[in-house]
């Protein structure tokens, strides 16, 4: 998805579809591609972000002198940040295509959409490169940072890209002189681009991001979304109690009973310790373990089965001081 053409091909290539009444039963084979597809579960910090990402858009539509608002989607590992930057990059992009479809026949269509990731030990140069890539704007090493910037900024703009995800921004140290030029050359970008920049990290906060005279500029600049470990309870809401109830809801399972999961809400938190990502993962792999041994339901022995990701295992096994 770092190129236009691999983003296009998953910005428009329709999502897995959930089981539906009317529909014959699916195959095995088609079943268990479904749970490792998956549907996009519409959690709050994607709704959050929708909200944000558009009214930022049309906030920033017009403005011309100085950089546009931005928006940095920030939390801890396998807590669902990059899912949520591209579920609202794919809703941008198709939104924008029902407002401007290409003409009959053809073969240019605009770019509403770029995602980029910063490379490990990003320099300003290979950010730049990674910016020219998705677009496939030509570079070679004769080429200076600056001529790379200018093509960038040029084709961007002509492309219409509206809106920049930027993933892993993590990866930045504005203390580094090479970590400082990458920042500078963001905040160029940003100036330059009649586009909305959307960053996602882990835990931006607590990194040098937001230190020092460019942490200040991209904390004055940034809305903070914070995209953590969902809680058991919100007030008189069960928001994690939500969540696994729309997962099992788009479950294809044949003999799976509905409230099973839900039931189960406490020990799923303990597991996950209300990461997404380990929700989904723990459930989706319970699914295909039905599948396969043919009890075609999940329950929570099934569930005290599988290994998940090591830190959702340490988080259920903590180390005890001895």
């Amino acid at each position: 998805m770092t190129t236009w053409q691999g983003w296009q091909r998953f910005a428009t290539t329709d999502p897995p579809a959930p089981p539906q009444p009317e529909d014959p039963p699916r195959s095995t084979e088609e079943r268990l591609a479904y749970h490792s597809a998956f549907v996009t579960i519409r959690t709050p910090a994607i709704s959050q972000l929708a909200i944000q990402v558009r009214t930022l858009m049309i906030l920033g539509r017009h403005q011309q002198t100085t950089a546009r608002p931005s928006l940095i989607v920030t939390g801890p590992a396998a807590a669902g940040k990059t899912t949520a930057l591209l579920n609202v990059g794919r809703a941008c992009h198709l939104a924008h295509l029902r407002k401007n479809p290409p003409p009959p026949g053809s073969t240019h269509a605009t770019a509403p959409v770029a995602y980029v990731l910063v490379p490990p030990g990003a320099t300003a140069k290979t950010l730049i490169t990674e910016f020219a890539r998705y677009l496939g704007i030509p570079v070679t090493t004769r080429l200076t940072q600056t001529q790379i910037t200018d093509a960038v900024c040029h084709t961007y703009t002509a492309a219409g890209i509206q809106l920049v995800l930027i993933d892993e921004i993590h990866r930045l140290n504005p203390r580094t002189t090479t970590g400082a030029q990458t920042a500078d050359l963001l905040k160029d970008l940003t100036e330059r681009l009649p586009a909305t920049f959307v960053y996602a990290g882990i835990n931006v906060t607590d990194t040098p991001l937001f230190t020092g005279v460019r942490g200040a500029q991209l904390a004055g600049r940034a809305t903070l979304i914070t995209c953590g470990p969902l809680p058991a309870r919100h007030g008189t809401r069960q928001p994690f109690r939500d969540v696994i109830t729309d997962i099992e809801n788009n479950l294809d399972l044949t003999s799976h009973r509905p409230g099973t999961l839900p039931r189960h809400a406490p020990y799923l938190h303990q597991r996950t310790a209300g990461r997404i990502g380990s929700l989904t993962r723990l459930i989706r792999q319970a699914a295909i373990t039905a599948i396969h041994d043919g009890t075609e339901r999940i329950t929570k022995t099934t569930l005290d089965t599988i290994r998940l990701d090591h830190l959702a295992e340490q988080h259920r096994r903590p180390t005890r001081n001895r």
